[in-house]
């Protein structure tokens, strides 16, 4: 996969298809390959004519590790996001994030409104406001020398997701406790791009995505039906939601 560097930081991107360009960042613990490629997202932009590009966020897949939280935060993964649309000579994009993905989306929409066609939050509804939760069980069950130690539920699932994807455990705590930059609610309203908030019936992680939406100037809500957090992302009725709106945006 390719490869570019920026500022000290090596970071890896997948890039296919041709046509009308859409950015896809993943969420945590995940990578390009695991949130995009194996469920068949990259397949199925490619058929509907889009030129797929998907990042490696820094701490993930073949990208950069640190072990200092103040490497990470979405503002600075945001940022990283950029750049690979700067080294593509890419204007204006299309952007989908997943989770901790769609966190990063949103400081690249409000900080580089005209890098952004229309924007997809998937697996992030008001919980982009009020945060998702206590980061500490999470980056201590990363930590932890064995998933059998671990009695936090989400810690758990993060822990035996982090190992399935085989990713650097001591970047991801990094990660994961690096400084939180909120995003008000008022700067949620200066969201003025159209705007999909795509999250499973079953998430107890994301928030409400009708609250979320509310205070968007151009926002709508796609339910996936059954799903919860970590298996939302692969659903037919997600991708179908996606390119139905992103024909509409056309």
């Amino acid at each position: 996969m390719p490869q570019f560097q920026m500022d000290g930081v090596d970071l890896a991107y997948l890039d296919e298809g041709e046509g009308d360009p859409i950015l896809l960042i993943h969420g945590f613990a995940s990578n390009k390959m695991v949130n995009w490629s194996y469920p068949g997202w990259v397949d199925v932009l490619v058929k509907d004519g889009r030129r797929v590009i998907a990042i490696d966020n820094r701490g993930h897949g073949e990208s950069s590790k640190f072990h200092d939280p103040a490497a990470y935060g979405a503002p600075i993964m945001a940022e990283d996001a950029r750049r690979l649309l700067d080294h593509l000579n890419l204007e204006r994009v299309d952007v989908m994030g997943y989770s901790m993905g769609a966190r990063i989306s949103a400081f690249l929409t409000l900080n580089h409104a005209d890098r952004v066609r229309s924007v997809v939050f998937g697996g992030l509804g008001y919980g982009m406001v009020t945060g998702v939760g206590d980061p500490e069980p999470i980056a201590s069950a990363l930590e932890a020398d064995s998933l059998k130690t671990v009695t936090d539920r989400t810690g758990r699932a993060f822990r035996a997701f982090a190992e399935q994807t085989k990713s650097d455990r001591a970047a991801l705590a990094a990660c994961m406790r690096s400084s939180r930059q909120k995003i008000s609610e008022s700067d949620v309203a200066r969201i003025n791009r159209p705007a999909l908030i795509a999250v499973g019936t079953k998430d107890d992680i994301a928030g409400s995505p009708q609250k979320l939406a509310a205070l968007m100037q151009n926002a709508k809500v796609l339910e996936i039906p059954g799903r919860d957090h970590m298996v939302a992302v692969g659903d037919k009725v997600y991708k179908q939601g996606v390119l139905e709106f992103l024909a509409e945006v056309d």
